[in-house]
């Protein structure tokens, strides 16, 4: 397993120094054998499993060559570190600096980082939160005694087998500002949703850089993967919003812990404020965070309350911040600009029966399943059926479209849509009225309805169409499909989500 990862700064891996470099079996300070060397870090130095001969117990190795003055920075750390005890911070045991080279000896965490977690898949919410409530509780931890960590990322982040969370490898560096770490955290908790690194946002680390849209807005985990819901979604983007204030790690502790505590019995009352503590606006109460007992919820309001007197009025700066993304295909999502102090557009809740398909050619056995658009679930998706011959639904019929009512007039900033395949064509269309469901009302429906934009050709999985106008049906219409694995032409779109005010 990897016990220490590519640093903030690093984009290439360092040359590891090898003069007087220790061998297997080597026992430093006549006291850590050394095991099995791990891996070799971006910054030059050499992680090993050792065990201490006098404990009897496994620990992790850092070393650096050569010691002295250029290895300060990692000893003076490591002794800062060591002075902070928390259940979700490796332990430090020993720092030694012997001229030739320096070594940190640390707890040795039998499991893997986040990192190699999330290449084998992003993680579920709820244990996205678990992380990232891990993480924060250790650096506020931190911050308590004035020390900043500095070196927060999905690499340092590690996860034993047991399931605990363990932040490792702090910095010392006096440039470095408390709200580094907060943005990290919510970097390390988009991270594991949607198995990408914001590094404009959160620092600079050796992963694929966060999708973006032409603006260079950053795109929220909601679009890069179905299933988070829309208060995670809002408070991780929120979080890594530049033009926000940041809460200070406490307070983040302090909402993390209440959304990822489960409910207790159902005989105790449930917190279900629908405003979130942080000042990030309100959560639809059909969207409510996890339930969290009574005296918990109370306890996390005093906190709030006491460490946030100034934040609220920073942090609702996002009602009127926000940047348009393109309708050029580029994938990602941002709230456009809006004008008079009104709110930003944010995602909407659709129901079932506000979804409908439109297919004024067809024989009408492909309007079922279309609720699986708006169910806010990554394995669901409405298909089409399977066509021969041409990807325009084998010459049959112009197109198809999903038809969404959102239940009153409102102004649209985006429409992000997750297909089940690259390679469609599509546009989104804009309507005052439904005429109902039959093939003369969807014929009615494709004739009136006015394109925003141009079509847009060869999509990916994800992409953001830009409507910013005022509607309250809005079409998703589909002209060209993928080809399947069998030569055959089917596309299924999982999920359509709704930014609007």
């Amino acid at each position: 397993m990897t016990q220490v990862d590519d640093g903030q700064e690093a984009e290439t891996a360092r040359p590891v120094m090898t003069f007087g470099s220790p061998m297997v079996g080597e026992i430093l300070a006549e006291r850590y054998r050394l095991e099995e060397h791990i891996n070799d870090d971006a910054v030059g130095r050499q992680v090993w499993r050792g065990s201490d001969v006098i404990l009897r117990r496994p620990v992790a190795v850092v070393l650096r060559y050569p010691g002295g003055e250029s290895a300060m920075e990692m000893l003076n750390a490591a002794v800062a570190a060591s002075r902070v005890v928390h259940p979700n911070l490796v332990g430090i045991y020993d720092a030694i600096d012997e001229g030739e080279r320096a070594y940190v000896v640390r707890e040795w965490v039998e499991g893997a980082p986040l990192r190699e977690h999330v290449e084998a898949g992003v993680l579920d919410p709820g244990r996205a939160i678990d992380v990232a409530y891990a993480v924060a509780g250790a650096v506020a931890a931190m911050h308590a005694t004035g020390m900043v960590h500095g070196n927060i990322h999905p690499g340092t982040v590690l996860i034993a087998r047991d399931g605990r969370v363990v932040l490792a490898d702090a910095r010392f560096d006096d440039a470095v500002e408390f709200d580094h770490d907060v943005r990290a955290i919510a970097g390390v908790l988009y991270f594991a949703l949607a198995g990408s690194w914001p590094h404009a946002e959160a620092g600079r680390a050796n992963l694929p850089d966060a999708v973006r849209d032409v603006n260079g807005i950053l795109a929220p985990p909601r679009l890069m993967r179905g299933g988070v819901p829309p208060y995670l979604d809002e408070l991780t983007t929120n979080l890594l919003d530049r033009r926000l204030a940041l809460p200070s790690a406490d307070v983040l502790v302090a909402e993390l812990g209440r959304l990822s505590t489960p409910a207790e019995a159902d005989g105790d009352e449930a917190y279900e404020d629908t405003e979130s503590p942080l000042g990030f606006g309100s959560y639809p109460r059909s969207e409510t965070p996890r339930r969290v007992g009574r005296k918990m919820a109370i306890g996390v309001l005093a906190l709030v309350l006491i460490a946030t007197a100034g934040l609220v009025a920073g942090a609702k700066l996002l009602s009127s911040a926000g940047a348009g993304a393109s309708s050029s295909g580029a994938k990602g999502t941002a709230s456009p600009p809006t004008a008079g102090g009104e709110a930003a557009p944010k995602p909407i809740a659709l129901k079932s029966d506000q979804v409908r398909i439109v297919d004024p050619k067809g024989d009408r056995t492909e309007l079922t399943g279309v609720a699986a658009v708006v169910d806010n679930r990554p394995d669901t998706a409405w298909e089409t059926q399977n066509y021969r011959g041409s990807p325009n639904f084998g010459g049959l019929k112009p197109g198809m479209g999903v038809l969404l009512d959102l239940g009153q007039p409102r102004f649209v900033g985006n429409v992000a849509v997750n297909f089940s395949a690259p390679g469609t064509t599509a546009e989104i269309r804009t309507g005052g009225t439904d005429p109902g469901s039959s093939s003369a009302g969807d014929a009615e429906v494709v004739a009136t309805f006015k394109r925003v934009g141009e079509a847009a050709t060869d999509l990916p999985t994800n992409h953001v169409f830009t409507v910013e106008q005022d509607t309250r049906y809005l079409l998703l219409w589909i002209t060209s499909m993928p080809q399947a694995s069998d030569g055959r032409f089917q596309l299924g779109v999982q999920e359509i989500v709704v930014y609007a005010r």
